[in-house]
């Protein structure tokens, strides 16, 4: 009961001056990760990390399975102008991503075994939107880069999700040898069960939603409530069976913003607000299980591959993505640049503990990377959107077409940012001329 009335105070404090905060570097991620260390055993140990572990996983892969299924739910709706920048950033830079992280963590841990390097690439490749709210929020960054990133984070943690799955497998065997299930119907219960589930239930939910809504039967706040339910029963019942209940809510999000349309999309609103909630409480717990007894374990070579991880591996990708996409050199040091990592980096490698997959190294690894986001991405998130804002304004008055601008003329549907912490409506603002 400490650590709920620790919790509970530190959320109300942040909500008191939220709005305060807002126009500062400071991000609520930055501070809920900072009260974890500061809190935690490694600091004035008013909350111990081995009483509370339980409850912080649970509420780290409950976040979690919520903002997969909102995500993916709000996302499946989008225009075709809208979708040809994420398309490249997720079929391209994505799995350049892995490779890139795969290939440096060998030469950074040359002792680290080659499926755990893997794995590292695997798990660092999700991007988190909540660390640099401003990077998507911001109404002068023309409408089409704003969403690539917000899609690119709404998708590309479900889309990593079966490599770190078969990636953990692999680790998991090279480490201790065979499990009691093989490789083989490991990847059958997550890239076979697992999907079909998520789409069957889905789709029912939504199916069950819709028609609701369209015979009149159903109350807006129990339509909301439903909606909540879809990802609870793709996460149960997958995970009942041995699959992985994540790709389960991510592919069931999906499903139901496609066959439940508006029904679905306009009713996330509640569903989002518990997600953010729990990643609120989630970076908090990353502070005190993770940062704080990690500090003094941080060497050259995991701070060296944090470095390098939110930078090259980031940054060549998305090149490598955007070449011939028509968008200019800024644009691609903007989208390069903001690629936090969040959430879905914590939980995965919360579940590599949980399955064995994983060295010291390897967490220690994780952990600076995360840390080293939540600040830089944080802090920069405001100023760079701003830079970056100001020169789109002056190439747009000189040249008369921006690809980054291409769909500024569209009426944008009203939608909530995609991201991991407190959920706010944005409509953007009218693009700049030309």
């Amino acid at each position: 009961m400490t650590t709920v009335f620790v919790v509970a105070l530190l959320l109300l404090g942040y909500a008191a001056v939220s709005g305060r905060l807002a126009r500062t570097p400071l991000t609520g991620p930055m501070l809920f990760v900072a009260a974890g260390v500061l809190l935690g055993p490694d600091g004035l140990d008013v909350v111990h990390g081995a009483t509370s572990v339980e409850a912080f996983r649970l509420i780290l892969e409950g976040a979690l399975v919520v903002v997969l299924f909102t995500d993916a739910a709000s996302l499946s709706g989008l225009s075709r102008a809208e979708d040809r920048i994420p398309v490249r950033l997720l079929g391209i830079g994505m799995p350049l991503s892995i490779a890139f992280g795969w290939l440096v963590a060998k030469l950074v841990f040359p002792s680290m075994p080659l499926w755990e390097a893997a794995l590292l690439g695997a798990v660092l490749a999700p991007t988190d939107a909540a660390l640099g709210a401003a990077v998507i929020g911001n109404p002068r960054v023309p409408r089409l880069i704003r969403g690539a990133l917000n899609v690119e984070s709404g998708l590309n943690d479900g889309l990593a999700l079966p490599f770190a799955t078969v990636f953990m497998a692999l680790a998991a065997e090279e480490l201790h040898g065979p499990g009691p299930i093989g490789i083989p119907e490991i990847v059958a219960r997550s890239l076979v069960l697992s999907p079909v589930l998520g789409l069957a239930i889905g789709a029912a939910g939504a199916w069950v939603i819709r028609r609701s809504t369209t015979a009149g039967w159903v109350s807006e706040t129990w339509a909301a409530i439903g909606v909540g339910a879809i990802p609870l029963a793709a996460y149960a019942a997958t995970v009942s069976l041995e699959g992985s209940g994540f790709i389960a809510a991510w592919v069931a999000g999906f499903v139901a913003g496609s066959v439940g349309g508006r029904a679905i999309r306009e009713r996330t609103g509640l569903t989002e607000d518990v997600g953010a909630l729990l990643a609120t409480v989630g970076f908090f717990s990353f502070g005190v299980l993770f940062v704080g007894p990690n500090l003094g374990h941080l060497g050259w070579a995991a701070v060296g591959y944090a470095v390098l991880s939110l930078t090259v591996v980031r940054l060549l990708p998305v090149a490598a993505a955007l070449a011939g996409s028509g968008v200019r050199r800024p644009t691609v040091w903007y989208v390069g640049w903001f690629g936090p990592r969040g959430l879905a980096s914590i939980v995965f490698m919360l579940l590599a503990i949980e399955e064995g997959a994983r060295t010291d190294a390897f967490v220690v690894a994780v952990t600076a990377t995360v840390t080293l986001s939540v600040l830089v991405h944080g802090a920069t998130a405001a100023a760079g959107s701003e830079r970056y804002a100001r020169w789109f304004e002056r190439a747009s008055a000189e040249y008369p077409v921006l690809v980054e601008g291409a769909a500024g003329r569209e009426r944008p549907p009203r939608r909530r940012v995609v991201g991991r912490g407190p959920a706010r409506d944005e409509r953007p603002g009218p693009p700049p001329a030309g």
